[in-house]
């Protein structure tokens, strides 16, 4: 589905912050057919612009100098759209138990953008944007489709962000909470497993594919660190998959139909 706006408190895109662009751009090119420009973003230095048939998906920039210099693992971010990054930074602080993690800079005339760790630990970025709304294509294979957060405190983060961004909910008979932005649902909250409480809360971005399976099996034979098991999901068959650099994300074989897809 091609867009031209995200509405406010929409999933936008998604940026991969990894220790390797140039290695990175290879692998995710290779793996869903994507084509990458690197640009410049003024004093963050340059980011990759990723798209699909000409549409933008993602984006993907090098680790600042001091998460290199932490080893922090190179990870995916979750971008929502805001009318105002520094707004929203300041109420984000004022709601208790969140932090501005970074706060409000410009990506030359592409937007501004913040990043916040949420009252569980779950860091987001907030992107306002100018030239460039986010993903000009989303729920289509190869782009994104969902977002999912698995934290320790569900009902923390649905407050925090209904609050912040007006998101609304439905939980199911299993527990799993839907997310919806002012038009449709878009992702997801799940309490993380137990063996899953060694490292932070934080979100998962999916990307479309045709056969999870296949790519998966495809991500492993251009270097990918590990894929899970495909997994029946209410959402569809999905892995998760752990990029040659660490970052993991999940591939979604989706058995919705377009009208019950969300529309970003």
């Amino acid at each position: 589905m091609k867009m031209r706006a995200h509405p406010e408190g929409a999933f936008c895109w998604v940026g991969l912050a990894t220790s390797d662009p140039a290695a990175a751009q290879v692998f995710y090119t290779q793996l869903f057919d994507w084509e990458g420009e690197v640009l410049a973003a003024g004093a963050a230095g340059t980011f990759t612009i990723l798209r699909r048939g000409g549409e933008d998906v993602a984006i993907l920039y090098r680790q600042t100098e001091q998460a290199r210099a932490a080893a922090a693992r190179p990870h995916w971010t979750t971008y929502i759209s805001v009318e105002d990054a520094e707004t929203t930074a300041a109420r984000a602080a004022e709601l208790g138990g969140a932090q501005v993690f970074r706060a409000p800079f410009d990506v030359v005339d592409a937007g501004r953008v913040a990043a916040i760790r949420d009252p569980t630990g779950a860091i987001l970025s907030l992107w306002q944007p100018r030239a460039r709304i986010g993903a000009t294509v989303v729920n289509e294979v190869g782009a994104l489709c969902w977002n999912e957060l698995a934290t320790t405190d569900v009902a923390r983060a649905k407050s925090f962000f209904g609050e912040l961004v007006g998101w609304t909910y439905q939980t199911d008979a299993a527990g799993y909470t839907t997310i919806a932005n002012p038009r449709r649902a878009n992702g997801g909250m799940r309490e993380q497993a137990m063996d899953q409480r060694d490292r932070p809360p934080a979100w998962l971005p999916h990307f479309e594919v045709e056969d999870s399976e296949v790519v998966a099996r495809r991500a492993l034979q251009l270097g990918a660190r590990g894929a899970a098991p495909i997994r029946e999901s209410p959402l569809g068959r999905l892995a998760v998959i752990t990029d040659p650099k660490g970052a993991e994300f999940a591939v979604l074989e989706p058995r919705r139909t377009n009208e019950q897809r969300a529309d970003g």
